[in-house]
């Protein structure tokens, strides 16, 4: 794999790590706003054309199902010398307070603190939990779900962006993990990897095949931002309990690939005349996605039966009344 020309100059990369080891003993602290939640529709809806009686026109369509209000309360960290380096985290931030959930930047040093607070705050009002960090601030991320664990407080979602090297593994409390890092890079590329036995969803992304992303700028991919906020306003309805077996995802991403964040994968039972190219379209995947989590020809014929592992996107789940319309699951999705 090819070093990431995006990467700092050796001397540059000194001084910026020396002056990143000096700001350990700094404790800051900054606050973003918050605002009440918003409501958002549902995309399931009712098709009338489908409930026709018998000799008259089409009934009166169902009602919209309810709508789904975003709940949660979002914790992100920055890394050292974190006003400079990771205003990212402060950008995001913003995003998620205008779509309509709580959220608070705070410096990797406060992490005990603030994590203290969270599990007061989830004792008086339980709302789904979510940590996302920077460099220091990935480390504090899993650092706060190692405490929360220890209260038996779950953890909705933990983003880790470039985290510091000899991070924590990803606690059993965390239904579902997102890494998103350069493997190379000594400033961050700490490649999480989940405890034994971990049950939840588990996605990482090594973005070093992408020159045009570096440490200082990885967290703050307008991309990226856009989809964590579309998935933490759909945890509240968004089961992280599936019937689909877990299968983990771990991904070099291509260069000039866009970064699209699956949150696990699914295993699927191939058919008859399967190849990972039919399932790339059937599943409307990069083909890429298929070879390098199911490592054969992608031209080669399944063995009718093979077990395949498939990315996918956790979805709300569907209103009971739309799903009595709908009727019976399909076994393949």
């Amino acid at each position: 794999m090819k070093l990431n020309r995006a990467f700092p100059r050796p001397k540059a990369t000194l001084i910026v790590a020396a002056a990143m080891l000096a700001a350990l003993g700094c404790a800051q602290s900054a606050l973003a706003g918050s605002a009440a939640p918003i409501r958002q529709t549902a995309v399931h809806r009712t098709d009338a054309n489908a409930a026709q009686a018998k000799g008259t026109a089409a009934a009166t369509p169902a009602p919209d199902p309810a709508p789904i209000v975003p709940r949660g309360r979002v914790y992100l960290f920055r890394g050292a010398l974190g006003p400079i380096f990771s205003t990212g985290m402060d950008r995001l931030a913003e995003k998620i307070v205008r779509a309509g959930l709580p959220a608070d930047t705070y410096e990797f040093t406060i992490c005990p603190l603030i994590a203290s607070r969270a599990i007061d705050k989830y004792r008086e009002d339980p709302q789904p939990i979510i940590l996302i960090g920077h460099s220091m601030g990935g480390r504090c991320a899993l650092q706060f779900s190692e405490k929360l664990q220890e209260e038996n407080i779950p953890v909705s979602l933990v983003v880790t962006i470039d985290p510091a090297h000899l991070s924590p593994s990803v606690p059993t409390n965390v239904e579902r993990f997102i890494n998103i890092f350069l493997s190379k890079n000594v400033l961050g590329g700490g490649d999480i990897k989940p405890v034994t036995g971990f049950p939840g969803h588990y996605a990482s992304y090594d973005l070093e095949q992408h020159d045009e992303v570096s440490h200082i700028t990885i967290d703050k991919m307008d991309s990226v931002h856009q989809q964590l906020i579309a998935k933490i306003l759909a945890l509240a309805a968004t089961p992280a309990k599936t019937n689909d077996e877990i299968a983990q995802l771990r991904y070099a991403v291509p260069p000039e690939e866009p970064i699209e964040l699956w949150d696990s994968g699914m295993v699927v039972a191939a058919r008859p005349g399967d190849t990972l190219q039919t399932l790339a379209q059937q599943y409307q995947l990069p083909l890429w996605a298929l070879t390098q989590a199911n490592p054969m020809p992608d031209n080669a014929p399944l063995v009718p039966g093979q077990r395949v592992i498939v990315p996918r996107h956790l979805a709300p789940a569907a209103p009971a009344t739309a799903a009595a319309v709908a009727g019976p699951v399909a076994t393949r999705r």
